[in-house]
């Protein structure tokens, strides 16, 4: 026995373990951030961004770091600013093409989705938990605004993801948060890959429906549950259209 765990611990460590490492500046981190809560509708076309001083304070980054990643996002045509009474950055409308997903995306969605996997259940167990009364409330109210987006996918998209953020939101954890906005974002490359007809969208709500009345009974075994069908229904579609499968 003791030789057997000796082996084990000899044992070459995961590849996993040595992955290149991504480390980003605090530019770099900031203009992903906002990046992604524009293409995500968190920021909704034509909205106006906080203040350069709110921001920094919200972010941590001093405001030549803002006025950068700003400065990035002006040129690739997310934003604009005007100047004057009224004036700021706001989120342009409409917004530049999206770039397709690339290879790299798709060649590694299967951990695009395990990423998501975990981190939507854990958001669950904790929402849960911790959900209030106006969490819930709020949740509610964009489960009803979903059923009237089922025939309109970019609609009905934007909807949902405020209703993932809003979920994670009730954990009362801003670190969740931000993961939660991450693999959404990473989600909507792969997810414009597959049809979405009305009966599909009406079928993936319903599964909100439960889930939130499960959240709302504090019954964490099964809002898991009927999670994880949630997340599996697209993973089982990506698996037929993209490669790795």
């Amino acid at each position: 026995m003791a030789d057997a765990a000796e082996q084990r611990l000899a044992a070459a460590p995961p590849d996993a373990l040595f992955a290149p490492v991504r480390s980003q500046t605090a530019f770099e981190e900031t203009v992903d951030r906002l990046g992604t809560a524009i293409k995500l509708g968190l920021l909704s076309p034509g909205s106006r961004l906080p203040a350069e001083r709110e921001l920094c304070a919200h972010l941590g980054i001093a405001r030549s770091t803002l006025r950068q990643a700003l400065t990035a996002l002006t040129q690739s045509g997310h934003v604009f600013a005007t100047r004057g009474r009224g004036g700021g950055t706001f989120v342009s409308d409409p917004q530049p093409p999206a770039d397709p997903p690339s290879s790299r995306m798709l060649a590694e969605w299967r951990d695009i989705c395990d990423h998501r996997l975990a981190v939507e259940l854990g958001v669950t167990v904790l929402a849960c938990e911790r959900a209030g009364p106006e969490d819930l409330a709020g949740l509610e109210v964009l489960a009803t605004a979903l059923e009237a987006t089922l025939e309109d996918f970019t609609a009905y998209r934007q909807a949902d993801i405020r209703l993932h953020v809003g979920l994670a939101e009730a954990t009362h954890s801003a670190r969740l948060v931000s993961e939660m906005t991450e693999v959404q974002g990473a989600m909507s490359d792969l997810i414009a890959h597959i049809a979405h007809p009305p009966e599909v969208l009406a079928s993936a709500n319903a599964q909100h429906r439960r889930l939130l009345a499960a959240v709302r009974e504090r019954d964490a075994m099964r809002a898991v549950r009927v999670m994880t069908d949630h997340l599996q229904g697209t993973e089982h579609i990506l698996a037929g259209l993209l490669p790795g499968s």
